[in-house]
């Protein structure tokens, strides 16, 4: 899964609508351009193609009052909503995902019910469990991972992720049970996205050719 997809759905959803350079910088408020693929060319080319997916609904707006180009607007459709919750759930729940893609569903983990989170997070737990223990039944030799020289530092770095994961993601769990953050369902969320005209402190300024579509 490319996180890429599920950023764009996650930042067009929490707008309601959005133009393409909002999007852009949303992701760049959240550095997602310095941790994941969110680069302006793959921004832009993921709005255009999730529309042609019929995942967005694109809408031409007028010029703007101070002579800007008219730009296209997106909105996220029912498909691209069931999308977008399959992408989030699936993302929470494996634990051989990338660590953009994760990054990504911790972002929105919150669009999701207190409840539902928490399962899926214990199902990567046993994800991450039952990798472990095949992994180190069948490919640790009885003296070590050392005695494959250091070919076998592989496998302690392997190793070393699997339980980090695991400890992270059993803290998440319990932040959440002990009643941490608003999740779907239970009040106002919280807003992780910029107002229009807002200033991004962390924005690259960098121009793209997108960025006036």
């Amino acid at each position: 899964m490319s996180a890429i997809r599920l950023l764009v759905l996650g930042a067009v959803r929490m707008h309601g609508r959005a133009h393409g350079y909002q999007v852009r910088n949303d992701l760049e408020y959240w550095g997602a351009h310095e941790w994941s693929n969110a680069k302006p060319g793959s921004i832009y080319h993921a709005l255009k193609q999730m529309a042609k997916q019929g995942l967005l609904l694109a809408h031409e707006t007028a010029p703007s009052t101070a002579g800007g180009p008219p730009r296209t607007e997106y909105e996220v459709t029912d498909e691209g909503l069931d999308e977008y919750r399959a992408l989030l759930r699936d993302a929470i729940r494996s634990y051989d995902r990338n660590m953009d893609v994760l990054s990504a569903a911790v972002g929105f983990i919150v669009d999701l019910p207190r409840e539902e989170a928490v399962a899926l997070l214990k199902e990567r737990i046993e994800g991450i469990r039952e990798w472990r223990d095949a992994v180190t039944e069948y490919y640790t030799p009885e003296e070590g991972p050392e005695s494959l020289g250091h070919i076998g530092e592989i496998m302690n770095l392997w190793v070393h992720s699997a339980d980090s994961g695991a400890e992270w993601t059993r803290g998440l769990i319990a932040r959440i049970e002990g009643g941490a953050y608003t999740f779907a369902g239970e009040g106002d969320p919280f807003v992780g996205v910029l107002a229009e005209g807002e200033e991004n402190p962390y924005a690259t300024g960098v121009p793209d050719p997108g960025d006036n579509d």
